[in-house]
């Protein structure tokens, strides 16, 4: 009986093994939003990252959260690290950016595991206003895979990306300019 029981633990394991090396190499999660203002307005607030992190959600977690940004926020080579029980531990820099349109970001964590992927927001000017994009995308190794089995990296990440958007909306559309004058 104990033998029979771990036979079918040990093959259980071995499924569950096979499965995760089936799994994509690669993620991506992305989530958009329609936003009254145009990308003029709200690219300055994604492509600062001073400005960023007044409506970045993860900062938004953490009020604890350590913060030190590099000697340029703004543009390629802006830099901000941050140590967090809640969020982690890692690094943003700014990569690209093409103004209104684009900005590109790698993201490094070093905890709660390591990993470096790539973040682009995307601002279309559409409807009277402004479709803005907040994708993130990178690699995925065996144990990412098999993590992956068990948590559902487009749901957890994509609801704070929802958050942020939601934030960022927000914050944009209260900057509205009064018309006439």
């Amino acid at each position: 009986m104990l033998k029979t029981l771990l036979l079918i633990i040990v093959a259980a394991i071995v499924l569950l093994l096979a499965y995760a090396a089936t799994r994509p190499d690669t993620f991506r999660v992305e989530r958009s939003a329609q936003i009254q203002a145009p990308p003029e307005r709200l690219f300055p607030l994604i492509n600062d990252l001073q400005a960023f992190n007044t409506w970045n959600p993860y900062e938004k977690k953490d009020p604890a959260i350590k913060g030190r940004y590099g000697a340029s926020t703004v543009g390629p080579g802006a830099t901000y690290a941050w140590e967090s029980e809640k969020v982690g531990v890692g690094e943003m820099r700014i990569e690209s950016a093409q103004p209104n349109t684009t900005v590109g970001m790698r993201l490094t964590f070093v905890k709660p595991f390591a990993a470096v992927n790539q973040v682009t927001f995307s601002l279309t000017p559409a409807d009277g206003g402004t479709r803005v994009v907040w994708a993130m995308e990178g690699r995925l190794n065996f144990v990412a895979k098999l993590m992956h089995i068990f948590f559902n990296m487009d749901r957890m990440v994509g609801q704070d990306f929802e958050d942020g958007l939601t934030n960022l909306k927000a914050l944009a559309e209260k900057r509205q300019a009064p018309t006439g004058a």
